[in-house]
């Protein structure tokens, strides 16, 4: 299956693009040849093959989460530089 270049035009003017002729020219064989590498990848035999996401297993590299005791307050703000009433005191931004 080929496209004419009246179906690039076509498309185009859906996508609200503006093609000079020799823009149309190249386009039309530009999906032409991606046209042919689609029919060329339908006609791979995939009975039987599983669909998946990726080529290869992924294999989480986390360690498992586990439950702890919550920081306290004090605890969250041992490293900070200068707190009040158990806050942390950052420079003002906003004006």
């Amino acid at each position: 299956m080929a496209l004419s270049e009246a179906e690039v035009d076509h498309v185009a003017q859906l996508a609200h693009l503006a093609l000079r002729p020799e823009e149309r020219q190249h386009l039309t064989e530009q999906l032409n040849t991606i046209l042919d590498y689609v029919a060329q990848l339908n006609a791979v035999l995939t009975d039987g093959v599983e669909p998946t996401a990726h080529v290869l297993d992924l294999v989480n590299v986390f360690r498992e989460d586990t439950v702890s005791e919550p920081f306290g307050a004090d605890a969250a703000l041992a490293n900070a530089p200068e707190t009040v009433h158990h806050f942390f005191v950052v420079p003002r931004i906003v004006e």
